[in-house]
């Protein structure tokens, strides 16, 4: 049998950007701020989504129209709020790409949280926690979001003090890209590893982190949570193709309001998972805000929304790349624009050698442009190491990237 080798073409982000403008010029005229901002570039979309005008009117129509307390009323607006809830759930469902969206009872559930911190705390607390026994293992990151460490110890040191000894193993990272090793994953993997945390893309250097090789690495048994905060809203999100067992995400990333984010949990290597404690009044203003924002985002194309963001992420890198004075942070092979190789998914983060990210940061806000600059909340990073963290949305422009270049090279 002959074997043939595929190449592809280099990638060109000055095409992505040319063939999408059109498109992404109407998008941007459906958010409010930032055309009522002309002069200000809005650069922290990893902290926080700006959110299009469908999404406050959908807002809008619920608190004039409907608001009521969910599951907890026979009346009129109460049957509406119940069934907005319910919808949602399986809005998420299907913007997830889970196969039982709609099937009328599917085996996946959906817990509506304040957000990926709480949603995390809460598979930690409520579900892992009574699963585990002594001498079990479970893998976590650590120098991943500090949402995807802490609640994994914070379930260590409470079995602890039940006597029971479970051991935290992290997942170990390739040097200078900030990815996942999965050439050490064998390693790792023995027969009392129960559970694995892992992180979906990357918030501080935007990389895919490669979940599929972690569930090749574990088997088809271990279950599998994905802080998905920084892809869901941003890219095509598939839980078929990713073949975890939770995915944790924050609406406010998403285009939705703060204080609403949601679990999906497969059900099925495990028992359902059902969050422990009464569960009080539902966020159902900001429910109805996601469910608006995932149709919004499901109109305009997720795939096109990480082309966009992709294409100006690569603008970016492959000036900076030129300024001895700057060291960017993550995989260094794909700083150029051109080579085939895993881009940064609308983040990149940066040092300036010489000018400290805090004042770097107050420096760019001068000028105009609003960015993370600190220690973003990195999993095992001192507070004093900071860095300045630029991450783009449907809503941001090359012009606007081209601007923040010219202040950046002027530093230099």
């Amino acid at each position: 049998m002959t074997h043939r080798t595929t190449t592809h073409p280099p990638y060109d982000p000055e095409r992505e950007l040319k063939d999408l403008e059109p498109w992404q010029r109407e998008l941007r005229e459906q958010f409010p701020i930032i055309t009522g901002n002309p002069d200000l570039a809005y650069l922290d979309s990893a902290a926080t989504a700006q959110k299009p005008q469908a999404v406050l009117d959908a807002v809008h129509a619920y608190l004039t129209t409907s608001n009521a307390n969910a599951a907890r009323g026979s009346y009129l607006w109460a049957n509406r709020t119940t069934e907005l809830v319910e919808r949602a759930k399986d809005r998420v469902r299907s913007f997830l790409g889970d196969p039982e969206a709609g099937s009328g009872r599917p085996r996946s559930g959906v817990r509506f949280t304040g957000g990926t911190s709480e949603g995390l705390r809460t598979v930690a607390r409520d579900w892992l926690a009574d699963r585990l026994a002594d001498g079990d293992e479970i893998l976590v990151p650590g120098a991943d979001h500090r949402a995807n460490h802490d609640p994994w110890l914070e379930v260590q040191r409470l079995l602890a003090d039940r006597g029971v000894h479970v051991r935290v193993r992290e997942l170990p990272y390739q040097a200078g890209s900030g990815d996942y090793d999965h050439r050490a994953f064998p390693g790792l993997v023995g027969p009392r590893t129960r559970f694995v945390a892992a992180t979906h893309v990357h918030h501080v250097h935007g990389g895919d982190m490669n979940v599929h090789r972690i569930r090749e690495a574990v088997g088809p048994d271990v279950p599998i949570c994905l802080d998905a905060a920084q892809s869901v809203g941003h890219l095509p999100v598939s839980v078929e193709r990713l073949d975890v067992d939770f995915v944790v995400f924050s609406g406010h990333k998403a285009l939705a309001l703060p204080g609403t984010g949601a679990v999906w949990s497969r059900d099925t290597r495990g028992p359902a998972f059902r969050p422990g404690g009464w569960q009080g009044t539902p966020n159902t203003a900001g429910i109805a805000s996601l469910e608006a924002a995932l149709c919004w985002l499901d109109a305009a194309g997720t795939d096109r929304i990480d082309r966009w963001t992709t294409a100006l992420a690569a603008r970016l890198t492959d000036e900076l790349r030129h300024c001895p004075s700057y060291e960017i942070l993550g995989c260094q092979a794909s700083l150029a624009a051109g080579p085939a190789v895993q881009r940064r998914h609308g983040i990149v983060t940066f040092r300036h050698r010489d000018i400290p990210s805090d004042d770097l940061g107050f420096i760019l806000d001068s000028h105009g442009f609003m960015v993370r600059a600190d220690a973003l909340c990195q999993a095992g990073q001192p507070e004093e190491q900071g860095s300045v963290r630029v991450s783009v949305h449907v809503y941001n422009t090359v012009e606007e990237i081209d601007r923040l270049l010219t202040v950046l090279v002027e530093l230099a």
